[in-house]
């Protein structure tokens, strides 16, 4: 009787995704619900917002569309394409323009922010880290746990960190302080007017 052949060892391999690819599933009815981003081409599934959480969301989008007026478009929760493999769909992003302007998803923005709770960890390293290596120049964390906004500036490279590049200037502003963005510098928001 012959000895059976054996198959090589064949191991599970990743499924890397594109920008594309993730668009098209996220439009899928049975992932609506869940909050997903697109990371260097793997898929992470970001914890379910709670109602404080969308307070803030719903507050900074207000006040920022004050802030920015006309000529500026405040996108809530929508793609923000930072490479082939990256969409990681902030809470907001400021981009120049209106949404007539965008036939695509824009590919940089003014201003990021992302308010946190469970994934302020999450979004003040690895998140920021992705941010500064996408050259946005302004980006901002609402933390709702400590009721400040940390506020991230000088993207730089730097070849030690998991996407190559973090942010120089790192600031905490509290609830009773006020902060600019640089796109609009004579602007002045109040943290306290983001928080829930």
């Amino acid at each position: 009787m012959p000895l059976a052949t054996v198959s090589p060892l064949r191991l599970p391999s990743r499924k890397r995704w594109t920008v594309a690819e993730f668009h098209q599933l996220r439009s899928a009815a049975w992932l609506e619900s869940r909050r997903l981003i697109l990371v260097e081409g793997e898929i992470l599934e970001m914890p379910n917002p709670n109602p404080p959480h969308d307070a803030s969301l719903g507050l900074t989008e207000q006040v920022l569309r004050g802030v920015f007026g006309h000529g500026f478009w405040v996108r809530g929760q929508m793609a923000l394409v930072l490479g082939l493999s990256t969409d990681p769909v902030p809470d907001i992003a400021v981009v120049p323009g209106s949404p007539r302007d965008y036939t695509e998803h824009p590919r940089g923005a003014l201003l990021v922010v992302e308010t946190a709770e469970s994934s302020l960890t999450y979004d003040c390293g690895d998140k920021a880290d992705l941010y500064a290596a996408g050259g946005i120049e302004d980006y901002w964390v609402v933390d709702l746990i400590h009721r400040q906004v940390i506020v991230h500036r000088e993207p730089s490279s730097d070849p030690v960190r998991l996407f190559g590049a973090r942010y120089r200037t790192i600031l905490t502003v509290d609830a009773a302080g006020t902060l600019a963005p640089l796109a609009a510098p004579g602007q002045t928001i109040a943290v306290r007017d983001l928080l829930p």
